[in-house]
């Protein structure tokens, strides 16, 4: 397990593709037209869909490039803060989509950012740790 979580894993290209595939997963399900998406009744549904699609990015590009340096850390969570704010300024142009910019979504996509981080760096610690 700690190959996984270190910089001499073997699986980062692997782990690069996931990334690129969920990073494409976001662009379509939050620029799918709002008609297309179904209803579900679960309370703030969709904040926690913002906060694990952000949460899940983070993550499988940690593991893509698995350096736990600050500066990267700062840097994808910077990115998924701009690709959340990004995404919601794009629903709020394209009118024709049916969806509309919210504040909350882009705290969501940050606050799921950090989540993924902390995820990673947990799974790294008990990888090490277990030797």
């Amino acid at each position: 397990m700690k190959r996984v979580f270190g910089s001499d894993s073997p699986y980062k290209r692997q782990a690069r593709f996931l990334a690129l595939l969920w990073t494409l997963l976001i662009f379509i399900g939050c620029l799918t037209p709002g008609k297309d998406i179904p209803k579900v009744d679960v309370p703030l549904i969709d904040k926690w869909v913002h906060f694990a699609l952000f949460g899940g990015f983070t993550f499988l590009w940690l593991c893509a490039r698995p350096f736990i340096d600050r500066r990267w850390l700062f840097s994808l969570f910077l990115i998924s803060v701009a690709l959340g704010s990004f995404i919601e300024v794009m629903q709020g142009w394209l009118t024709f989509l049916g969806r509309s910019m919210e504040l909350m979504d882009a705290v969501a996509d940050s606050v799921g950012g950090l989540l993924g981080i902390g995820l990673f760096r947990l799974c790294a610690f008990f990888a090490n740790r277990a030797g």
